[in-house]
C-alpha cells in the first residue's frame, strides 16, 4: 500500500519558516504530479503547490507565490515545501499528494486529481 507521510509542522510565529516533508513509501518519480494542499477549520481544501516529477514544473497558489518553495529530494523518494514569512493565514493542517496525471495550469490544484494522500501535519502561525 503506497503511503505518504507528512513531517515538519508546528508552531511559529508571524515572519518565521518551516519546511514541511512528504516521505513517500514509492519513487516520487513513479507519480506524475506531487503536491501540497492545506485545509483551515470551516475552508475547502485548498492546493498550495505542486511539482511535476517529470520535467521540474512547479505551481504555486497566488496566495504564497514567492514566499513558499516545492522541491524534491535526489534520492526522489521526499517532497519538501519550504514556508518563508508565514502569516496567520497559512494556519491550516498540510496535506501531501501523489497523482498518476500530468499536471497542468487548470488542474493541479484540484483535489480530485490525486490518488494517494498523506494523513496531514498542522501548522500554526500565531505570536
Amino acid at each position: 500500500q503506497v503511503q505518504l507521510v507528512e513531517s515538519g509542522g508546528g508552531l511559529v510565529q508571524p515572519g518565521g519558516s518551516l519546511r514541511l516533508s512528504c516521505a513517500s513509501s514509492r519513487f516520487t518519480s513513479d507519480y506524475y504530479s506531487m503536491a501540497w494542499f492545506r485545509q483551515a477549520p470551516g475552508k475547502e481544501r485548498e492546493g498550495v503547490s505542486c511539482i511535476s516529477t517529470r520535467d521540474g514544473m512547479k505551481y504555486y497558489s497566488d496566495s504564497v507565490k514567492g514566499r513558499f518553495t516545492i522541491s524534491g529530494d535526489n534520492a526522489k523518494t521526499t517532497v519538501y515545501l519550504q514556508m518563508n514569512n508565514l502569516k496567520p493565514e497559512d494556519s491550516a493542517v498540510y496535506y501531501c499528494a501523489a497523482s498518476n496525471l500530468p499536471a497542468y495550469d487548470n488542474t493541479w490544484s484540484l483535489s480530485v486529481w490525486y490518488e494517494v494522500w498523506g494523513q496531514g501535519t498542522q501548522v500554526t502561525v500565531s505570536s
